[in-house]
């Protein structure tokens, strides 16, 4: 390509498939890749047997990144994110979002680190049903973070569950 090529220009015609790129072509390389995909949740909590501020009641805007890798399929995709919202909308999110996480979760004391660790198994689990298993070319969870505050996080990571 010459430098002219790199140049603003408005597109002269959008690339068509079958026509300008054959479907062979859309999957670049075979190489396992990481995606990651955030989401915010607001809720309540207290910790038990903990001496400090946070065994009273009080809340938090949670940010949670799930970090999943994975083959890319056919067209070169991973996993769409658009599923990866889904997961985190019908079996994760329901339990978190304005709740009062002492109640919704299994009974544990609701500590980041105990939180992430349930949420990377949420995601994992939905990953291998059979609704997804199939489709993505084994998709998994690498890593979940779970930021309690801008500057304080949690992290489960796949090497840690499994050792």
């Amino acid at each position: 390509m010459s430098a002219n090529s790199f140049d603003f220009r408005i597109v002269d015609r959008m690339q068509q498939l079958g026509t300008h790129i054959e479907k062979s072509q859309l999957r670049y390389h075979n190489k396992r890749v990481l995606v990651s995909k955030e989401f915010t949740f607001d809720a309540a909590h207290h910790l038990h047997a903990y001496e400090g501020k946070c065994k009273n009641l009080h809340g938090h805007t949670y940010q949670v990144v799930f970090g999943i890798s994975g083959h890319p399929d056919e067209i070169g995709l991973v996993i769409d994110f658009g599923d990866i919202k889904q997961i985190w909308k019908e079996h994760i999110e329901i339990y978190l979002d304005h709740r009062y996480l002492n109640e919704m979760l299994p009974p544990m004391n609701t500590t980041a680190e105990n939180m992430v660790v349930w949420m990377f198994e949420q995601m994992e689990n939905q990953l291998q049903s059979e609704a997804y298993r199939d489709r993505y070319n084994g998709a998994r969870v690498e890593f979940v973070r779970l930021f309690e505050t801008p500057t304080s996080y949690a992290e489960a990571r796949r090497e840690w569950m499994y050792e």
